[in-house]
């Protein structure tokens, strides 16, 4: 059994944060446990020193979520990296699984399992979508959830640590640049964790920074933006303007539009994928919609 190396990156999470800890220090395995805290102002630091010797954990300013994570890499020697947010939790034998998971398919680099959403009582919402691993697919969608991704060191050391500039999809860019760079996925069907999903989530909060950020990211290391991202930030963008759907036609009509600026503005044109998409959503609605229909 491969021993593993634990990190929760903290800011502020002291409602949530200990049972995120007990989910781990349960998991009954060899590990080491991390609590990389931002500084935090509520009641962290009070929770952490509660747990004794059974974690290390520091309190600091620091960079954001990527810059506590990389942090917590630099301190641990385990053989398997995994990294649990401060209202995540780990399932019962979570890791007792992945590590058998390791040892039997030794040319895995990264193993991913499944998930749910959970509320802010542990209830479950809804499962995370994960799909068998495609690298091209993983461009479109990103269908690991987190929580529930583990790594080899060796994955460290062949593409080095997490990117500190990107505050919302650190996780995505991470595998997909361990995907580009030719590590090994495999997917478990087991559920490994609950992630947490609430109305003052930073993802959940913050809708159109995120897509705009994704799109940055793939701008970046693809050169050219996925118009499925391209929508996904117009969709964000015209939410947030509160253009209901009660009005389809006018709905799509904003849609439409900001994907095209969407694109002019990440992908300095519109290509052909992105060109079909907008004359099949306005070829759909506009004639309804110029005859007063719905």
């Amino acid at each position: 059994m491969p021993s593993f190396s634990v990190i929760t990156p903290s800011y502020n999470q002291g409602q949530f944060i200990g049972r995120t800890i007990d989910s781990v220090l349960g998991q009954g395995v060899d590990l080491e446990y991390w609590v990389i805290d931002g500084g935090s102002s509520d009641n962290t630091v009070e929770v952490l020193k509660s747990y004794g010797d059974r974690l290390r954990w520091v309190s600091e300013k620091d960079r954001g979520q990527a810059d506590a994570v990389n942090k917590g890499i630099l301190r641990t020697t385990g053989d398997v990296i995994c990294w649990l947010n401060s209202d995540d939790v780990y399932y019962p034998g979570a890791l007792s699984k992945v590590g058998a998971f390791f040892d039997a398919r030794p040319e895995i680099d990264i193993v991913y399992g499944k998930a749910h959403h959970i509320g802010l009582h542990d209830e479950v919402q809804e499962s995370y979508y994960t799909e068998e691993f495609d690298f091209e697919r993983l461009k479109d969608v990103c269908f690991l959830c987190q929580p529930a991704v583990f790594f080899r060191r060796s994955v460290v050391e062949r593409i080095g640590l997490i990117d500190a500039d990107l505050n919302y999809c650190l996780d995505y860019e991470y595998w997909l640049r361990a995907g580009r760079s030719g590590c090994s996925f495999a997917h478990m069907h087991d559920y490994l964790a609950g992630s947490r999903m609430y109305d003052d989530n930073k993802t959940l909060s913050a809708r159109v920074r995120v897509h705009a950020e994704i799109n940055e990211m793939f701008r970046t290391c693809f050169g050219q933006v996925p118009v499925g991202w391209l929508s996904n930030y117009a969709h964000a963008l015209v939410d947030s303007r509160n253009i209901g759907r009660d009005d389809m036609p006018r709905f799509v009509f904003h849609l439409a539009a900001a994907t095209f600026f969407a694109s002019l503005r990440w992908n300095r044109g519109v290509n052909a994928e992105t060109r079909a998409l907008l004359r099949q959503w306005l070829h759909h609605y506009l004639p309804r919609w110029l005859r007063g229909g719905r």
